[in-house]
């Protein structure tokens, strides 16, 4: 079985959202992008649907958090190294985003996180294969 994951995230400004994540590589699938939602194709079973606050409550029945004041999930993604860690970060930075904390080391694992610019919460990761 084959699995897609398409990983839902609001945004205030879609245009900002699309060029952020652009930024870092990313592609926007335009047969699943309109004035409500961009498809952000992140690898080839990986996407972030990226929509309006408005669109995004059509959705659920539930109050929509905003992210800069409480975090309901982070998404984490794996990189090849920690060098590849470290160098998408710059592109994270150089996008827009920030980083909210310091990078974590824990020997086998390196992590950082950071924010788009809405505020919705990732991390990339390296974890050593042999541990």
């Amino acid at each position: 079985m084959s699995t897609d994951i398409f990983v839902n995230l609001t945004t205030t400004d879609l245009p900002r959202a699309k060029e952020f994540y652009q930024g870092l590589g990313w592609s926007i699938n335009p047969n699943f992008t309109d004035d409500n939602a961009a498809c952000v194709v992140i690898d080839e079973h990986v996407y972030l649907m990226v929509l309006t606050r408005e669109f995004f409550g059509t959705f659920t029945a539930k109050p929509i958090s905003d992210p800069h004041t409480s975090c309901q999930m982070q998404t984490s993604l794996s990189a090849g190294s920690r060098e590849a860690v470290d160098a998408f970060l710059e592109k994270v930075l150089a996008a827009g985003g920030t980083e909210p904390r310091e990078a974590q080391d824990y020997g086998f694992m390196y992590s950082r996180d950071f924010e788009d610019p809405d505020g919705n919460e990732f991390g990339i990761l390296w974890m050593d294969p042999k541990a």
